[in-house]
């Protein structure tokens, strides 16, 4: 029997957003997968919207949840031998869920790998990609797929607009660290604790799917650079980085360091219980 991969994907208003993702992974994923849509107290038509996607379970939260627990509720509801944690603003590519799955199938000291992208931070982006609508993204992506094959990249963290991991992993670290409201720092948490228990990352360099980037803060008007101070404080005091989180977030840190620091993983420090 093929393996099952769970998509999950939270929504928050934003459904011109979400209706292009949807629509690019039902038109590029032959593999055998199932939607986890978890929606964080939408009104714009988007619950309406995900009611009606095939092969899909649905979460309603009647709140903001946040980032890190509504994957959480998502990952927990996820039947998949495969969780993929997908932002809903992103616009996925042929062959991007193939060759996710490759790497992880290859190499089993990998823990989590994710694509190449223009609009993140780190080493996964691509700087100056000049495609002008979803035509010219796909051949872009296409391109660039071919040009890169087989190829793939340690990074010391993974962003978390799309993170492939086998659901193995969850149990043995637990899951996002719901402190960090409403996002950002959750991805950094996760990824730190996996390379803690002994996975390394992997950037797929033969993938590249399209992110919008930010674009549920601007829909519901939050403020981005308030919530990421206030993580990176939490972040900062949480790994006893000895540094303010305005330092941490604009001048970044090493992740290295802190794994070092911290192997091995000791369960009732690094594992963040389900709730």
């Amino acid at each position: 029997m093929p393996s099952l991969t769970s998509i999950v994907m939270l929504t928050r208003n934003a459904l011109n957003y979400t209706k292009e993702c949807i629509e690019s992974v039902i038109r590029h994923t032959p593999e055998n997968f199932e939607f986890v849509f978890v929606d964080n107290g939408s009104t714009d038509g988007t619950l309406e919207y995900l009611q009606s996607i095939p092969s899909s379970k649905l979460i309603c939260n009647q709140e903001n949840r946040g980032f890190a627990a509504g994957n959480n509720q998502g990952i927990t509801a996820a039947s998949g031998d495969y969780i993929c944690l997908l932002n809903n603003d992103t616009v996925v590519t042929e062959g991007w869920l193939t060759r996710l799955l490759a790497w992880l199938d290859k190499d089993p000291s990998i823990g989590i790998v994710g694509p190449r992208s223009n609009n993140v931070a780190w080493a996964q982006r691509v700087n100056g990609v000049n495609y002008r609508d979803s035509r010219e993204m796909e051949q872009f992506a296409l391109q660039w797929a071919l040009l890169h094959k087989d190829q793939g990249f340690f990074p010391h963290k993974l962003i978390g607009h799309c993170m492939l991991f086998p659901k193995s992993l969850v149990a043995q670290i637990g899951a996002l660290d719901e402190r960090f409201f409403p996002g950002n720092y959750e991805d950094d948490d996760f990824c730190l604790r996996a390379r803690i228990s002994g996975k390394i990352l992997w950037i797929a360099n033969d993938v590249y799917i399209h992110h919008y980037g930010g674009s549920t803060f601007r829909t519901n008007q939050t403020n981005y650079a308030a919530s990421a101070l206030d993580n990176a404080n939490k972040f900062a005091k949480k790994w006893s980085l000895g540094i303010s989180g305005f330092e941490l977030d604009n001048y970044g840190y090493n992740p290295s360091d802190i794994v070092e620091r911290e192997k091995p993983f000791r369960t009732q420090r690094h594992y963040v219980p389900f709730k």
